[in-house]
C-alpha cells in the first residue's frame, strides 16, 4: 500500500473532523482544539514511528504497550518533585526504554526467535514491571514539564511533531536508514553485500523502545498522571497506524511518515466519533471499520498500479 494512502486518509479524516466539529458546535475548531489534538496524538505518533522501523525490517514489536506502560509508571510515580528531579527521571525512562528495546532486538537477532513470540513474551515482562512500579493509577507530573512538552496554550506539540518528522528524514538518508530497507527487502542479499543484519535489527528494536519511552513521557505530560496499563491501547493502534500509513509487513517498503499520518488519522477518528455523538462503547467498532476500509483502499490502489505497469 503506497504511503500516499496514509496522506489521503489523513486528509479525509481531517475534513470529516472539521465538518462534524462545525456541525456540532457551530464554529470552526480553535487553535486550542488543534493543539489539544496534537498533544493527544503525540504518544501514538512516537510509538508508530518506532513500530514502522521494526516493520520495515520485516519484524513486529508487540511489547510497545509494555514499554509505554513501564515508562508511564516510572514517570507518574517519581516526577512530581520539580523540574530538576523530573528531568533526571525522564532520562531514566528513556534509558529503560532503550534497554528494553535492545533486549528485544538481541533475542530476535541473536536468539533467532520470531519477533511476534519474542515481543509477546517481553510485553508480559514489561507490563508486570509497570504494575510493580505503579500498582494503581495515580501520580503526578511537574507543571514545568507539561509547559515544555505539551503546553495547551503554545504550539509546543507542533514543534515536537516537526522534530519527529525531521528525525525520520535525516535517518532515512543515513547509511543505517538504507540498511534498514536492505534488511527488510532481502536479508540474505543484504548479508551477502556486507550489511550487518543482526546489528540493524537490534538497533531498530532499541529505537522502538526509545520511541515508546518518549511516548510515555508525553502521555504523562498530557494527562498529568499515570496508569500502568496505559500502553495497552498502543499495541494495536501503532500497528494500525503502520498499516494505514502504507508500510509493508513483508518489510523493505513504506515510510515512517506514512505511519505518522496514520497515527494522526486514528486520533482524528476518535474525535470525529465523539463530536458525532457516537456511543463510546461502539468506538472500537468504527475504528476497526475505518482500518478495514483504509487497507482495502490501499490494496486496490496497489493492484491498479501493478496493472498499469
Amino acid at each position: 500500500m503506497p504511503k500516499v494512502i496514509g496522506y489521503a486518509v489523513l486528509a479525509a479524516t481531517f475534513t470529516a473532523y472539521l465538518v462534524v466539529y462545525t456541525t456540532s458546535l457551530g464554529h470552526l475548531p480553535t487553535s486550542f482544539d488543534y493543539l489539544s489534538l496534537l498533544n493527544t496524538a503525540l504518544p501514538l505518533v512516537l510509538v508508530a514511528a518506532g513500530q514502522s522501523l521494526v516493520v520495515l525490517t520485516g519484524g513486529i514489536d508487540l511489547s510497545v504497550g509494555g514499554m509505554v506502560g513501564l515508562g508511564v509508571a516510572i514517570m507518574a510515580a517519581t516526577s512530581g518533585g520539580g523540574l530538576a528531579a523530573s528531568l533526571g527521571w525522564i532520562a531514566v525512562v528513556l534509558a529503560a526504554g532503550l534497554l528494553c528495546g535492545t533486549a528485544n532486538g538481541l533475542i530476535v537477532a541473536k536468539g533467532r526467535i520470531a519477533p511476534i513470540l519474542t515481543t509477546l513474551a517481553t510485553l508480559s515482562v514489561y507490563s508486570g514491571l509497570a504494575l510493580k512500579v505503579l500498582p494503581v493509577p495515580g501520580g503526578s507530573v511537574a507543571p514545568e514539564v507539561r509547559a515544555v512538552l505539551t503546553n495547551p496554550d503554545l504550539p509546543t506539540a507542533l514543534l515536537w511533531l516537526g522534530l519527529v518528522v525531521a528525525g525520520w528524514l535525516v535517518l532515512r538518508r543515513t547509511r543505517f536508514g538504507m540498511r534498514v530497507y536492505a534488511v527488510g527487502s532481502d536479508e540474505t542479499a543484504a548479508r551477502a553485500v556486507g550489511v550487518p543484519a543482526a546489528r540493524v535489527k537490534v538497533a531498530v528494536y532499541a529505537l522502538s523502545g526509545l520511541c515508546s519511552a518518549l511516548a510515555a513521557v508525553f502521555y504523562v505530560a498530557t494527562t498529568t498522571s499515570g496508569d500502568p496499563n496505559a500502553g495497552t491501547s498502543y499495541i494495536l493502534t501503532s500497528i494500525a497506524a503502520v498499516v494505514v500509513g502504507g508500510v509493508a509487513f513483508s518489510g523493505g517498503r513504506g515510510s515512517a511518515l506514512g505511519a505518522i499520518a496514520g497515527a494522526l488519522s486514528l486520533t482524528l477518528v476518535v474525535d470525529v466519533l465523539f463530536f458525532a455523538g457516537i456511543d463510546p462503547l461502539y468506538q472500537s467498532l468504527f475504528q476497526g471499520l475505518f482500518l478495514v476500509v483504509a487497507v482495502l483502499l490501499g490494496g486496490a490502489t496497489l493492484r491498479l498500479r501493478r496493472a498499469a505497469s
